[in-house]
């Protein structure tokens, strides 16, 4: 494993008993030296590098695993300067390399396990032969979590595509407790849907055998907070089948920066009990208007509607139901909502 110096700031001393409150209210929190260290896997992909600003700002040590040198740079661009200087280090990782692995985990509070690989090639890059090293990624990172971390305590990036392909005769309403259909995926070719499903059952399946406290987070398709003016890559393999989505009430969105905050939330949510799987997204496309602006938002045009649909009026266009249920996330933010703020 290969570590890459990076620049520390000053710290000033502060006392012992000295406390401040951060943007959680479930806890206090000492200062950052006196926190647990957090490892976040693939810290360069858009989401790892969210929820690596916010560790930092709730005043979490972060340790980011990145797969190559070079990707160093990307960590820079993404984080900027001010929050790259507070990592606890970044260091080289071989995510299918049990012993590379353990070396990044060791002496950590907790993983989050954010990406097994960033793919840059859109839909066609996402191949059936990518489905089989997420998932012998998943099952190392487990391992690892289990050998390795000082709690085996583990956050895992999943996705609303692990829960949302189900066979066509099933009706009733997604939630936590549904699962996408490997055979379906399968047979559609769904291959970053099946990834992900596959993924996360055997990440479930060692979590039970090795006795590692895990929660998955599902996120839906993954907006920029500048959106439309600017879009995420990632968009493309997750929207493979927007169409049968978009008519199903199940094209759910989650803004990146909510989708970080969330993770935070569950894992210290699992201090009070917050276990399981949480689907997470904000809201959910349900009328033609909203698809077509999501369409060109994502330069996109006709991926979700086709290039022959018929544009309808306000009055004649019905909302599409909501088929997909968050309610368990809801019901964890609601409590930590309900929680005072501690006192300084």
């Amino acid at each position: 494993m290969e570590e890459i110096e990076v620049p520390k700031p000053i710290l000033m001393p502060i006392s012992g008993k000295e406390q401040k409150c951060v943007g959680n209210i479930f806890s206090c929190s000492f200062n950052a030296r006196e926190k647990k260290l957090i490892c976040v896997t693939s810290g360069n992909s858009y989401l790892g590098s969210f929820i690596v600003k916010e560790l930092l700002a709730h005043g979490y040590l972060v340790r980011v695993t990145i797969q190559h040198p070079a990707e160093f740079e990307d960590v820079k661009d993404l984080l900027g300067v001010e929050d790259l200087n507070l990592l606890e280090s970044v260091v080289v990782t071989k995510m299918e390399d049990l012993q590379s692995l353990c070396d990044a985990f060791r002496g950590c509070h907790a993983v989050f396990h954010t990406s097994s690989f960033i793919d840059p090639h859109g839909i066609s890059g996402y191949s059936e032969q990518k489905v089989f090293l997420e998932t012998e990624v998943a099952r190392t990172v487990m391992e690892a979590c289990a050998k390795a971390a000082y709690i085996k305590r583990c956050v895992f990036t999943s996705s609303l595509l692990a829960s949302i392909w189900r066979n066509e005769n099933i009706d009733g309403i997604i939630d936590d407790s549904c699962w996408s259909s490997e055979e379906f995926c399968r047979e559609n070719k769904l291959w970053l849907a099946l990834g992900k499903t596959k993924a996360e059952k055997v990440a479930w399946m060692k979590a039970k055998e090795l006795k590692v406290n895990l929660v998955t987070v599902c996120p839906g398709l993954l907006m920029a907070p500048t959106f439309p003016n600017s879009h995420i890559q990632t968009s493309i393999p997750y929207l493979k089948g927007g169409q049968m989505m978009l008519q199903q009430g199940c094209l759910a969105i989650a803004e990146v920066e909510k989708v970080a905050k969330a993770h935070v939330s569950v894992y210290e949510g699992m201090n009070y009990g917050a276990s399981g799987r949480y689907l997470c997204f904000d809201g959910v496309v349900r009328r033609q208007q909203e698809a077509i602006e999501l369409e060109k938002g994502l330069k996109m045009t006709g991926f979700l509607l086709g290039e022959r649909h018929v544009v309808l009026s306000e009055e004649d266009e019905e909302e599409i139901p909501i088929k997909i249920s968050n309610s368990k996330l809801a019901a964890l933010l609601n409590k930590i909502n309900q929680r005072l703020p501690c006192k300084t």
